[in-house]
């Protein structure tokens, strides 16, 4: 599977990174980076890390700094610390972000591989709605937009509707949302039924010499948060994401048409709606499977 991800790094979005570097089955062509978790700088930093730290020399190409139509958001530094990587100093990378922007980069790959490449959004969604916007072939030429954001019957994150992806950029989500290309969305009502404890961090930490040690490290300061709001372990959301693009089987769902809240009290609420192209909503999922399948392939047998 050719796989694009729209990242903005982030404890999770790190777990997915090394989690795609780990299967045999993606080939990773590149990284783009999105506000969101840190600031757009922070993210390619962090992004041009991971791509040092898991051995690939794939393109990381700097995306939106903020939403569409909103206002700038401040970073998630109270989730994933400050400066992404939980309690851990800023990395020094030794590369640089592509010469082409995130939506280029998303425009140009997806042209030169028609109906190959997946692209798995796990942050705010403005650079695939830049992508559209840029080039309106892109969403025919995508083999399928895999993407975490939304919570269609569980309730949202950030709000009592809202996921987080979602709320800071609803308009975004809107526009990739209305666009025909081929949508399966992973939001909470599947993320959360999957969560990693310190135990697994352990495990991992134990196996994996190369990557283990570090993201256990990082773990820690993401772990706390979600002790604090009364749960046992970390959502694996964006990871889960990337499962669901190799693995559809371990889920299933439902198609519908699907709008976004632009306004309001419920701005960022993903609903079923009327007139639009269908997309696939994962609404149920073998938990115990998926975990399986990350923890297998980040416990490195060597």
């Amino acid at each position: 599977m050719k796989l694009i991800i729209d990242t903005d790094p982030g404890v999770d979005d790190a777990l997915a990174i090394v989690y795609a570097a780990a299967d045999p089955g993606i080939e990773l062509l590149g990284l783009t980076t999105v506000f969101g978790n840190v600031t757009v700088a922070q993210a390619t930093r962090n992004a041009l890390h991971l791509v040092e730290r898991i051995g690939r020399d794939v393109p990381v190409a700097q995306g939106a700094a903020q939403p569409l139509v909103l206002p700038p958001f401040a970073p998630s530094h109270h989730v994933h610390g400050p400066e992404g990587f939980g309690a851990l100093a800023a990395p020094l990378p030794r590369g640089a972000p592509h010469t082409e922007s995130a939506a280029e980069f998303l425009c140009r790959t997806v042209r030169e591989h028609p109906g190959d490449v997946v692209v798995c959004p796990i942050g705010p969604i403005t650079n695939i709605a830049a992508a559209i916007e840029m080039d309106p072939g892109f969403a025919t030429n995508v083999r399928e937009i895999v993407v975490m954001g939304g919570a269609l019957d569980a309730p949202g994150n950030v709000t009592p509707f809202a996921e987080a992806n979602t709320y800071h950029d609803p308009h975004a989500l809107d526009v990739v949302l209305a666009s025909g290309a081929p949508i399966t969305m992973v939001g909470l009502d599947v993320t959360l039924r999957v969560l990693l404890t310190d135990t697994d961090f352990d495990l991992v930490a134990a196996s994996n010499i190369a990557n283990g040690p570090f993201l256990k490290d990082i773990s820690r300061f993401y772990l706390d948060f979600y002790r604090s709001i009364g749960l046992t372990g970390c959502g694996l959301h964006d990871p889960m994401t990337l499962i669901a693009a190799r693995h559809p089987e371990l889920f299933s769902g439902e198609r519908t048409p699907l709008s976004v809240d632009l306004e309001g009290p419920a701005i960022g609420k993903t609903r079923r709606t009327h007139g639009r192209p269908s997309v696939n909503v994962l609404l149920d999922c073998d938990a115990e499977a998926i975990k399986a399948r990350f923890l297998d392939a980040l416990v490195d047998p060597s």
